[in-house]
């Protein structure tokens, strides 16, 4: 495995160290501060992030087998971007009565991370050949 590699396992990890960290935070400290509907965005976050990490790890793992995969690659960027806008957004947009600075911007980029995430899937798809 290449440094290229092992940076799809770090992220992958990092994320998924996360993705524990955050959705514990929602659960234990955020929670008596935001209405259901709030808690569910929230959750919905913590949800799709894990998932998508989760699918970081299985690119990093087949970048073992087919380093020079390019489709592979792009795969795994564009699951942590939609990490990143996804859920980083519902984040925000969740605790938006907590946080001191607007974040009205957050809401159109939520379906762009949402993209990204559908990028990632279907460069997955391509990364494998007929």
């Amino acid at each position: 495995m290449n440094f290229s590699d092992k940076k799809f396992f770090r992220l992958a990890a990092l994320m998924g160290a996360l993705t524990v960290i955050i959705g514990a935070f929602g659960a234990h400290g955020l929670k008596p501060q935001l209405t259901a509907y709030q808690i569910e965005i929230f959750e919905k976050g913590v949800q799709y992030q894990f998932v998508h990490v989760l699918a970081m790890l299985a690119v990093a793992i087949q970048l073992q087998h087919t380093p020079d995969n390019v489709w592979l690659r792009r795969a795994a960027w564009f699951f942590l971007a939609g990490i990143l806008a996804f859920s980083g957004s519902l984040y925000l947009l969740a605790c938006r009565d907590l946080i001191a600075f607007p974040v009205g911007w957050a809401g159109p980029v939520t379906p762009l991370g949402g993209l990204s995430f559908i990028a990632g899937w279907m460069s997955l798809f391509l990364s494998q050949k007929v």
